[in-house]
């Protein structure tokens, strides 16, 4: 009986730091300027089943688990019942947050979120290995290695797939139109991300692929931009850019990118229920390309800040957009560090195109509808058919010539993207402009 008075008598002492907690939780809201109106009365009842329950977790699990273990898993849980974006992040998971933005970590390459319980292929990242074992936007990672996802947390998930350079983990993935799950094995690496990258698909026509959206992202496009351009011998007549498979990243980052093709006007807005949520960014007066005609390129990877680029260029009637229907993430995530070197990762605000819209869960809908497809070839045939050039006699004109180092050179970079679809679909659509322009 002893034993159980003092084990109710450090509970009420847990029970009243609780409440002592959410008295200061409620008076730093009223300080940040949250109408009284919003403020409830504190829930006693509920933390006192909360109280109740962690004893009985400590008074008849089939394991003792520690009281700072309990709080852990009470605070990751409280977090990723709000949305699949929040989370709480202990220091470990902190630092490679940090270092996932500056362009290097290790790991996988793949950015995941959860969904009904499994982990969610966002996007795979360009050149990593996640990417060059063929996993897709959209798959549902069931097992790593032999351990089931299945009520696992996110948090946790990504830890198991994170690791030495050159060790192994089994991904078990169900994709749709697969029959049964399929077995991919990956070699881990350091994920050492170029956020952009670019060259001339055609004379006069520029391409940029940006990967994800770093802190660095918006210095990096000019340069890639400035390199364009003095290798094509002047100003470009159009220009790619390809955010497929994006997941996105930095907000300002996307602001940049989006500043490089805009003189004036809106670029993004937020709105969240707190004054400091509430930003706005606008263009400088200035266009990289002098107004060329553009095509982003988007498909249901692109997410987050690569749909506040689409979404931008698109109000502001800048560019076209091709592809296929973006992910629908429109929600801003804000860290806020805690006092033991953790951190909160906190879904603080909606973001909104210049027109007013919000994405979330709706995603981009492009200008043009492409399926995706792959372009093949056609099989080289003996037949060759008969033109004017092949018969006797015929009249010679004087621009017959053969075929230059240069056409060759342009051949081959053609039979490059050859299979691209889309990308052939958008250089296309910029040589169409360009003739009507003319």
């Amino acid at each position: 009986m002893m034993f159980k008075k003092k084990k109710m008598y450090l509970l009420s002492i847990a029970l009243s730091g609780v409440i002592c907690m959410s008295v200061n939780v409620f008076a730093e809201k009223a300080t940040h300027g949250v109408d009284d109106t919003e403020l409830t009365t504190l829930p006693l009842e509920d933390l006192k089943t909360f109280t109740e329950i962690f004893g009985r977790i400590k008074q008849d699990y089939v394991e003792p688990v520690s009281d700072k273990k309990l709080l852990e898993y009470a605070v990751r849980g409280m977090l990723s019942g709000l949305d699949p974006h929040s989370a709480y992040l202990v220091a470990e998971e902190y630092q490679e947050l940090k270092e996932g933005t500056t362009g290097q970590f290790g790991g996988l390459g793949i950015e995941v979120s959860m969904e009904n319980g499994y982990v969610k292929v966002v996007s795979p990242i360009d050149d990593t290995p996640a990417q060059r074992a063929g996993v897709k936007a959209g798959d549902l990672i069931i097992r790593l290695d032999d351990k089931p996802v299945k009520g696992m947390a996110l948090a946790d998930a990504v830890k198991l797939m994170r690791g030495e350079a050159g060790s192994k983990i089994l991904l078990t993935i169900v994709r749709e139109g697969s029959d049964a799950p399929l077995k991919i094995s990956l070699i881990r690496d350091i994920i050492k991300t170029k956020s952009v990258k670019s060259k001339i698909l055609d004379k006069n026509y520029g391409y940029v692929r940006i990967s994800s959206f770093q802190s660095s992202t918006g210095e990096s496009l000019k340069e890639a931009l400035s390199g364009l351009k003095k290798e094509n011998g002047g100003t470009l007549k159009g220009l790619v850019l390809d955010l497929r498979n994006n997941p996105g990243g930095v907000l300002n980052a996307a602001v940049d990118v989006s500043d490089a093709f805009l003189r004036d006007g809106l670029i993004v807005y937020t709105k969240g229920r707190i004054p400091n949520s509430e930003m706005r960014f606008n263009a400088a007066a200035d266009d990289l390309i002098d107004d060329a005609p553009m095509v982003v390129l988007i498909n249901a990877g692109s997410a987050s800040a690569s749909e506040i680029v689409a979404g931008a260029l698109q109000d502001s009637k800048r560019a076209i957009i091709m592809g296929e229907k973006s992910f629908g993430k429109g929600s801003v995530q804000t860290i806020l560090p805690t006092s033991n070197g953790s951190a909160v990762k906190l879904t603080t605000a909606r973001y909104y195109t210049p027109s007013g819209r919000s994405i979330q869960a709706e995603g981009i809908e492009p200008d043009v509808v492409l399926a995706q497809m792959k372009l093949e070839s056609v099989e080289k045939s003996d037949f060759k058919p008969v033109k004017e050039s092949d018969l006797s006699n015929h009249l010679q004109n004087k621009k017959e010539k053969a075929t230059t180092e240069s056409e060759a050179n342009a051949k081959e970079k053609d039979a490059t993207d050859a299979k691209d679809y889309a990308l052939n679909e958008a250089l296309t659509l910029l040589k169409g402009i360009s003739i009507m322009k003319r």
